[in-house]
């Protein structure tokens, strides 16, 4: 009998093969969002990622007209990317798709099973952060 934690990595595995989206625009355009201006700095200790490949990102976020650069809101040397008008409706759009496709995935569960699952979610995501050090702005 496998273990109920190799089940988890293969499903959770699994679920990855099912964005049909730059999963890492979604996610720096949804950090910006939750968290506001941020810097190159900033978005290397929020992800754990090296300033050269968030400077790939980022800048492939400028050029689609995601993402604009600003001074320091706090007046700081560094400059900050923050949303777009356009960047923000790109990003609502694409969580409403989402949104959707989790609906009618789950159709047929019942309300409470819904919750539950968003509850272990939340949590499983949660302890992840606190042991990364890494926490993610939940509003």
């Amino acid at each position: 009998m496998e273990k109920p934690t190799h089940l988890i990595e293969f499903e959770t595995m699994l679920l990855g093969r099912h964005r049909h989206y730059d999963r890492s625009a979604h996610l720096l355009l949804r950090r910006l969002q939750g968290a506001g201006p941020m810097s190159i700095g900033q978005l290397s200790d929020a992800f754990g990622l090296d300033a050269s490949t968030l400077n790939r990102h980022t800048s492939a976020l400028l050029r689609a007209g995601l993402v604009e650069r600003i001074p320091d809101p706090e007046g700081g040397i560094a400059r900050k990317f923050r949303l777009t008008p356009e960047g923000e409706r790109s990003l609502e759009e694409e969580r409403e798709r989402n949104v959707r496709g989790l609906e009618k995935v789950m159709a047929d569960w019942p309300a409470e099973d819904v919750a539950a699952f968003a509850t272990y979610l939340r949590r499983f995501n949660t302890d992840i952060e606190r042991l990364a050090g890494r926490p993610w702005p939940r509003s």
